[in-house]
């Protein structure tokens, strides 16, 4: 019979207070304001005229950890991004500093005494919500501050891309526990490369944003939260010169392409999909706006 874990246990997935207090919630003056009750949600979308989307994990009292109402928060704003053709980016972030500490205890605890079969039920609902942030057609960025720990982690591989503060840190820590970070390892993996993701996995280390950005995880480490303002502006202005279609279609060909021997099929396929794209409305509008020196459509 499986040992329960205890808090000293549980608490390896945490982080201190003052760690989540450290670096200030992101307030950023594009987010248009949010409906009254927002604050109430956990997760939380804000989103501004010309596309631009936040959604962000919100339970800072609990470090944004999950648990089973926050999961389900997470995919159903994640999941009301497929069909929304004028975004152009997302950025996933925790509210009040820290991106997410990971499993909620209380959660944890109860699933210690849960059969194999609801755990499977549960776990399963993990996996769909990073299904649904994974395949948003437009661009995901993660936005981290603080901590990613265990899932939280998970969530910042299965975007786009992710950058980091200074002073952030993360960790795959389920072995610890007894357990293993099943759900989110095809996301990890596929960021950081096999070898990487059995270290990770198997040490169970703590590492800082220098390292996740080594690793492959996230992409740039900024120097301070002051930051992010200004990355977040450069990012959604060089989204805006991208048209939404095409952007959604190159993830699509990136995940599609991936693996597969290069051979006759594969260059049939992709010979298809430009020359479906070069007679898209997308496709004329781009090419003539850059024959005719001016925007295209989606860029004005």
């Amino acid at each position: 019979m499986a040992k329960t874990p205890t808090d000293a246990d549980l608490n390896a997935l945490d982080i201190t207070d003052a760690e989540a207090a450290e670096i200030n919630a992101i307030v950023h003056p594009l987010v248009a304001d949010p409906a009254p009750d927002a604050d109430d949600s956990l997760a939380r979308i804000d989103a501004t005229a010309d596309g631009v989307v936040f959604v962000t994990i919100n339970r800072p009292a609990r470090k944004n950890a999950f648990d089973a109402a926050t999961i389900a928060a997470l995919h159903e704003a994640f999941e009301s991004l497929h069909g929304a053709d004028h975004v152009r980016v997302v950025f996933v972030r925790g509210a009040g500093g820290t991106f997410s500490a990971g499993a909620d205890l209380t959660w944890m605890r109860d699933a210690a005494g849960w059969s194999e079969s609801d755990n499977r039920d549960d776990a399963m609902n993990l996996a769909e919500m990073l299904k649904a942030l994974h395949d948003i057609p437009a661009l995901t960025v993660a936005l981290v501050e603080g901590a990613a720990m265990g899932g939280g982690a998970g969530i910042v591989a299965a975007c786009d891309m992710a950058v980091a503060v200074q002073g952030a840190r993360f960790a795959f820590s389920e072995v610890k526990l007894g357990l293993i970070p099943a759900t989110i390892a095809p996301y990890v993996i596929e960021a950081v490369g096999t070898r990487t993701a059995r270290s990770l996995f198997a040490t169970g280390e703590v590492f800082p944003a220098e390292a996740a950005q080594a690793f492959g995880l996230v992409r740039e480490v900024l120097g301070s939260a002051n930051d992010i303002d200004g990355f977040v502006t450069r990012l959604s202005d060089a989204m805006k010169a991208c048209a939404p279609g095409a952007v959604g279609d190159a993830k699509r060909l990136v995940h599609d392409v991936v693996g597969q021997e290069i051979d006759h099929g594969l260059m049939v396929e992709t010979a298809k999909r430009i020359a479906r794209a070069r007679v898209s409305d997308e496709g004329q509008e781009g090419v003539r706006a850059f024959l005719d020196k001016r925007k295209p459509r989606w860029a004005e």
